[in-house]
């Protein structure tokens, strides 16, 4: 392990391994099949880079992400580390070169899909190769219950009859114990080393915070923890709104969501990892490779998919060691949205079959035919045309893309980016002139808020459609706006691509796979209901339940969770905050909020004192929603 630790040092500067970590590259570099579950934060990757780079030879490493094989390839190359990744949409001219690269070219890592292996020819050419190393990262993709199930993962056992000598090393960061039996049996890892580290985080608390005015409570958190944070939004929308509803608070923050221009991207992260603006306001499509040590506070509006992308992105908080706060705002009508957001949107087999025959038809694609013919797409455009729920259909091809029927990118790509660079009175006063104009304009100004202070993507179909009009119309007047300097605009040519991996048959191409769309909607729903328990649960410990869902049982609380923090609390006094509520109300009049801030006391103890009184008369209502004493 000497020279692990001397490679760790050199290349990633670091002095010693986290916990599990050196177990993990002590098995592999001993040549046994490994299996490592490491939570978030436990540095999964160095787990195979670190033999690789120990050893002559290279290491495949099959990945479900290109966004993630991009990211550890920049970071091995920052590092002098030669890598290269077999992405989608790379012809096989390309492929052919890459790989003879990879064989003659002195690398040490080569990321590919795993539908990659379903490739004859690369597979051969994969055999060739100075293999030392085979990792599979996110192994839960290879079971049917796990959040993020591909069957392409299922083949890569095949790979042992390949390379027999080889050791395997599987990683997580997130799997139930079922998931965990799957991974070593589906993988062929019976015989393998098992290592795993606690989920247990002793400094972070989990807080579950009932509040109807998430805003009012998000910006009481921030004014008491100033330090970086990360809030957790819905969809791109959410972000825009809820980091410039901050700003007008006086939060600095900056927002990345998937749909961002990659410079934008770039820079609101840098303006984040700097702390020019700490607080970062983002959908689940941030935090993939980010290492942020000192983010205090990570906040969560709405409900989260499931209990294992919650665990991954709260744990974004204390990496340092120090104090944190992964907080969950919880609403009553919270359940009910996200059973909208989460499984309502899930296509069945009906649905399916619907989309995939219609796709077909939409690229006029024959019965028996379509193997590998590749076509420009636009989803907007798809479901405008058939008059289908853009979301359920994104579900469903993403569906058919994980079966490798069909590959598809960038699948929500936008067609323009605008930014009125007027004030808005002047937007209002050339509306009045030119009352043509007036429907397209206001619906998008109510459609994206925050487009006077920056570039926003706009769907100019919906766009149209709200306003009556065609597509056409809509982006002839954002033209003829750019040219009389009211509006700064350009339109993407980032088409979305889409190929057919299949030849098309219909009922008996869905029919093959149906099992696997209903075990999956299954999945979620169970998924779902148990992040409805934890939220639900005032008996337990917060960071208990959330462990005891990962298979881990401890006996004792961890004192810093909500549960734990209220159990722990003094009993409040009913009689004594009436006293203080009706002395505070012989000064001024006050609304419940105000009370609230000058009492420092929990709103809903704050509200059932305030109803007490009014049942017997102490108090009042007056016409400005404030409490006055009778």
């Amino acid at each position: 392990m000497q020279k692990a630790l001397q490679i760790l040092q050199k290349y990633w500067h670091y002095d010693t391994f986290r916990p599990v970590q050196e177990d993990i590259i002590e098995s592999v570099l001993s040549g046994n099949d490994t299996f490592g579950l490491l939570p978030t934060g436990g540095g999964k990757s160095l787990c195979f880079q670190v033999p690789t780079m120990v050893n002559d030879g290279l290491c495949l490493v099959i990945s479900p992400l290109v966004a993630l094989m991009k990211d550890q390839i920049n970071q091995l190359q920052s590092r002098d580390i030669k890598a290269i990744a077999l992405t989608g949409g790379i012809k096989s001219d390309e492929l052919i070169d890459l790989l003879d690269n990879c064989q003659f070219g002195n690398y040490k890592f080569l990321y590919l899909s795993p539908e990659r292996l379903e490739q004859d020819w690369v597979l051969d050419r994969i055999k060739a190769l100075p293999i030392t190393l085979i990792a599979i990262d996110e192994a839960h993709c290879v079971s049917q219950w796990g959040h993020d199930f591909r069957p392409a993962y299922l083949k890569i056992k095949n790979l042992k009859t390949h390379f027999k000598s080889i050791p395997f090393v599987a990683l997580t960061a997130s799997a139930t114990p079922e998931v965990k039996v799957d991974i070593i049996k589906l993988l062929g890892l019976e015989s393998s080393k098992i290592f795993q580290q606690s989920f247990a985080r002793n400094n972070l608390g989990y807080f579950i915070i009932p509040s109807e005015d998430k805003l009012y409570k998000v910006n009481q958190i921030l004014q008491k923890n100033p330090e970086p944070a990360i809030i957790y939004v819905r969809n791109r929308k959410s972000c825009h709104e809820v980091a410039t509803q901050l700003q007008v608070l006086g939060h600095k923050t900056t927002f990345y969501h998937g749909g961002l221009p990659i410079k934008e991207k770039e820079a609101n992260m840098t303006a984040w990892m700097k702390e020019e603006k700490p607080v970062m306001i983002a959908t689940s499509a941030f935090g993939m490779g980010i290492d942020k040590p000192n983010v205090k506070t990570v906040i969560h509006i709405n409900l989260p998919e499931n209990l294992e992308s919650y665990y991954q992105e709260a744990g974004r908080a204390g990496r340092n060691g120090e104090k944190a706060f992964a907080i969950l705002i919880s609403a009553p009508s919270d359940v009910l949205q996200a059973e909208g957001q989460f499984l309502a949107v899930l296509p069945d087999t009906i649905f399916l079959k619907e989309v995939y025959k219609k796709l077909c038809n939409y690229f006029k694609v024959a019965y028996g035919e379509g193997i590998n013919e590749e076509f420009d797409f636009s989803i907007n455009q798809f479901c405008n045309y058939y008059k289908l729920p853009v979301v359920k259909v994104f579900n469903g091809l993403q569906f058919l893309d994980r079966q490798s029927i069909i590959s598809i990118t960038s699948v929500f790509s936008e067609k323009a980016q605008v930014q009125f660079i007027i004030e808005s009175k002047e937007v209002i006063r050339y509306m009045s002139l030119n009352p043509d104009d007036e429907p397209i304009i206001s619906n998008i100004l109510r459609t994206y808020s925050g487009i006077f202070e920056l570039q926003t993507n706009i769907n100019t179909i919906f766009i149209a459609k709200k306003s009556n009009t065609t597509e056409a119309n809509v982006l002839h007047l954002l033209q003829k706006l750019k040219e009389r300097n009211i509006v700064d605009y350009f339109s993407t040519q980032n088409e979305s691509k889409i190929t057919f991996l299949e030849v098309r048959e219909d009922d008996r191409t869905i029919n093959r796979v149906s099992k696997y769309l209903e075990k999956q909607n299954l999945v979620k729903k169970s998924q779902l209901d148990s992040v409805v328990s934890y939220i639900s649960d005032t008996k337990q410990c917060k960071s208990k339940l959330l462990l005891l869902y990962f298979g881990e049982s401890i006996q004792t609380n961890c004192g810093v969770c909500s549960y734990c923090v209220g159990k722990n609390k003094k009993a409040i006094n009913s009689e004594e905050i009436r006293i203080k509520i009706i002395k505070e109300l012989s000064k001024s009049d006050l609304t419940s909020r105000a009370l609230e801030e000058i009492l420092q006391i929990e709103a809903s103890e704050i509200l059932k004192s305030l109803k007490q009184l009014l049942e017997i008369d102490k108090i009042s209502i007056n016409s400005k929603n404030q409490f006055t004493l009778i």
